[in-house]
């Protein structure tokens, strides 16, 4: 690993790879644009992940590859799989498609690989472990516990979690204070220090959110999930999390949030994912992707350029109808006797 300069931060770079935002965005412009496009250097390869609920297909994503030290932006209308998605790669649900554990079953089964490693049978907390971490649209903050001890649990290889280390002070106590001040110098760069000996419950929504992004970064990871990061939260804080997310790449971390808000979709992206039924329709740089048929009747519907004011949409089915009616009319008429004819 080699430290480059991106807009005068040092950060984390592969001495083969581009952290440049330019260039890795030229690099991605030679992608094709289709579902399921495959990447100069994936950290994250998903196939046959599928999820059905009573019949019901959640998710079913053939393949997707997230592309390394790029922001990555999972779209798509309501209902259209992207959380349960986060779920099943996270380990916090398991794809309908998974591998039988005594063997038999009909394949393609569910595989996907994180940074080269299977995770298709893998705990939630070993998934983290990986360093592969993420966040929810319900902020998960442990509300009676203050901000700092939320911080203090998202941090990894703790020596005094361990029963007998735990007995011996000397052993934890210089980690501890690693610990310690890599929590506080995180609350520096999200504005939370002054809030540090609070109650995470009396944190607003915004606060929140940044706390639990803050706690996610506790762990060091390669890549992070963001669950809908806006959602909720005070126009006054939107740019300072817009700031936060980009941070987190120029830092050498690789993110794929999910976000219903276009404006921010096309102003911190390097490339769209988009999902409707559970399926990848399109993928492509926020510029054009946009502008994709598939996009466009996922969001808007299949007909949306139709003139419904038009009766000639109509005609064929009022016709028909009307025919029908004026049939079913005579035949009752028919069958009236003469007295109780209308």
């Amino acid at each position: 690993m080699t430290d480059a300069k991106v807009s005068g931060t040092a950060v984390r770079a592969d001495d083969d790879y581009p952290w440049d935002r330019t260039a890795l965005r030229s690099e991605l412009a030679t992608v094709s644009q289709e579902p399921g496009a495959t990447k100069p250097q994936p950290i994250l390869a998903v196939d046959n992940v599928v999820r059905s609920f009573g019949g019901v297909t959640a998710v079913d994503v053939a393949h997707l590859e997230v592309q390394r030290g790029a922001i990555t932006a999972l779209i798509g209308p309501n209902g259209a799989g992207k959380t349960t998605f986060f779920n099943l790669i996270t380990g916090f649900d398991k794809p309908s498609s998974a591998k039988p554990r005594f063997g038999g079953g009909n394949g393609p089964f569910a595989t996907w690989r994180f940074q080269g490693r299977s995770l298709g049978a893998t705990s939630a907390f070993r998934v983290a472990q990986t360093g592969m971490v993420r966040t929810f649209q319900l902020t998960k903050a442990l509300s009676a516990m203050t901000v700092m001890d939320n911080m203090l649990l998202g941090a990894k290889d703790q020596p005094g979690e361990h029963i007998l280390t735990a007995l011996f002070r000397p052993r934890w106590k210089k980690r501890e204070a690693e610990i310690r001040a890599k929590a506080e110098e995180l609350l520096v760069r999200f504005k939370l220090d002054a809030k540090k000996d609070d109650y995470a419950g009396s944190l607003s929504g915004g606060q929140r959110k940044l706390l639990e992004m803050a706690r996610a970064l506790m762990s060091d990871p390669a890549m992070i999930m963001l669950d809908e990061p806006m959602a909720g939260v005070n126009p006054a804080l939107t740019q300072s999390l817009l700031g936060h997310i980009q941070d987190l790449r120029d830092r050498g971390t690789t993110v794929l949030f999910v976000e219903h808000d276009m404006h921010m979709v096309r102003h911190i992206s390097d490339w769209v994912v988009v999902m409707a039924e559970g399926k990848i329709v399109a993928e492509g740089p926020p510029d054009t992707v946009m502008q994709h048929q598939a996009v466009v009747d996922a969001y808007l519907g299949s007909h949306h350029d139709q003139d419904l004011g038009d009766d000639s949409v109509l005609d064929e089915d009022f016709e028909q109808a009307k025919a029908q009616e004026d049939a079913e009319r005579g035949e009752r008429t028919a069958a009236e006797p003469d007295g109780e004819k209308a």
